[in-house]
């Protein structure tokens, strides 16, 4: 256990979605084992979180200042919702973001990887330096909730005419991270050390044929200068009620790959198969056999693994056998070994099982983000600090999701916390709520003062506890 707040009893199992709920130990030689880790953990720390008890007493009051500026957040938040722009094309976003951050005093950065923002707040006194970051694109998705101030936006996406819509709700980070930036400029003095601002584009994966997000900010040299000694990130998510915190040590998000399969047979009339080589039929034997990788193949008690198809595309008419069929499909993993292990299976298999029905395939693998890890240290020592926002009924530590993000390449390159924030609103149930990406995602605006109040004494906690 990595200090547990709550209780698995202490939370009803009604409010709690299953991807939430609680690991229970096995046995008592397992609950052992990891009792004894936390203690090992613990005792390597005491020093460390004794000073950060002591600096929490004597900090400037987060919750007083995140009730400063929850209306100004709502209302940043209302803004940004109705005009929502697609990954590398947050134009006006980043032009709101850099007005409000220089109106604070701060350095300010703008065209980061296309569109994004940095500043830098120094503290009043020397320290380390902490990153918080906080994602500002939008999705090709036609929002249906009814709100006066839904987006109505759109825009071509894929060569398409598309809806445009805040579905993941970094509309809110935005929003929050501005609040959390206004509250630290408040209190500048007393901070030990300085904080950098990351108001990142294009999360959801860049257009194609362009870079973008985290891995170009990095490769544009966002760390370049000074590396932060550890980096920060919220998601809001209506997997849980609003108000509530979920926190997991360790790895926390799936890495992400897609992948491309194209199978090549021989075309010939559909009365006559014989006469060629049928790729539909090996396209459905390899989609068959590819299910064996995770259910078969890999030790999945290590570590739980996806593959997934999500396309498949050939032939145009009923009396046709194309020449050809192409796949396409996801892989999830939370394991690195086992990563590049599946993505050996999955173009052995492909090609084998095309093999036997005298049809060809190859496979191209498309990486994606890296699996988010939250480092154990970090988390244990802000565990009692989201505590003391939300209370221990509130804060849990959330089940493997197997959703991606590139916080990760952040927590690569120094020690990360990536938490998560309720805002399904009371009265509508987790388990059906509209989920992050859908047209139909709400978000309960009170949700957001709990999550500024969160980052604002995360951060405060991490510049006063050295």
């Amino acid at each position: 256990m990595t200090l547990p707040s709550v209780s698995p009893s202490a939370i009803s199992k009604s409010a709690i979605p299953k991807a939430f709920e609680f690991k229970s130990f096995a046995n008592k030689s397992h609950f052992s084992k990891t009792l004894l880790a936390s203690a090992l953990a613990l005792s390597f720390m005491g020093a460390g979180l004794s000073s950060a008890q002591a600096a929490t007493s004597a900090m400037p009051d987060a919750a007083k200042l995140a009730a400063g500026v929850e209306q100004k957040v709502i209302d940043w938040r209302r803004d940004l919702h109705q005009h929502p722009e697609l990954s590398n094309r947050e134009f006006r976003t980043s032009k709101i973001i850099e007005k409000h951050l220089k109106s604070l005093g701060l350095e300010v950065q703008t065209g980061v990887a296309h569109t994004g923002v940095v500043a830098i707040l120094k503290g009043g006194k020397s320290g380390p330096l902490i990153a918080i970051r906080a994602d500002m694109d939008a999705l090709p998705v036609t929002e249906v909730v009814d709100l006066p101030f839904a987006s109505k936006a759109t825009e071509t996406y894929r060569d398409q005419k598309v809806g445009v819509m805040h579905a993941c709700g970094h509309d809110t980070h935005v929003a929050m991270l501005m609040g959390v930036a206004e509250n630290l400029v408040k209190v500048k003095d007393s901070l030990a050390g300085d904080v950098m601002f990351i108001f990142q584009p294009a999360e959801e994966g860049a257009p194609d044929g362009e870079e973008g997000g985290a891995e170009l900010m990095l490769k544009e040299g966002l760390f370049a200068k000074r590396k932060p000694d550890q980096v920060f990130g919220m998601h809001v998510t209506s997997s849980m009620p609003s108000g509530m915190i979920g926190v997991r040590s360790g790895p926390a998000m799936a890495s992400e790959d897609s992948f491309t399969i194209k199978v090549k047979g021989r075309q010939t009339h559909g009365s006559r198969p014989w006469n060629g080589v049928d790729p539909i039929v090996a396209a459905a034997q390899i989609i068959t056999n590819v299910q064996t990788i995770v259910s078969r193949q890999v030790d999945i008690t290590k570590a739980p693994a996806v593959v997934s198809f999500g396309a498949v595309n050939g032939g145009i008419r009923s009396n046709i056998i194309p020449d050809e069929v192409e796949l396409i499909g996801t892989i999830r993993t939370f394991d690195q070994p086992m990563r590049a292990d599946i993505k050996v299976r999955l173009a052995e298999m492909a090609e084998l099982s095309a093999k036997t029905l005298g049809a060809s395939a190859t496979t191209e693998i498309h990486p994606g983000y890296p699996v988010v890890v939250n480092n154990p240290e970090l988390v244990a020592s802000m565990r009692p600090v989201l505590a003391s926002v939300v209370g221990d009924k509130m804060l849990i530590e959330p089940g493997l999701i197997t959703g991606a993000e590139d916080f990760s390449y952040y927590a690569l390159k120094a020690p990360g916390m990536f938490f998560f924030l309720g805002v399904t609103p009371k009265g509508t149930d987790p388990e059906t709520a509209a989920s992050n990406h859908s047209p139909a995602f709400y978000v309960d605006e009170s949700a957001l003062k709990v999550g500024v109040e969160a980052m604002t004494k995360v951060a405060l906690t991490a510049l006063n506890a050295q």
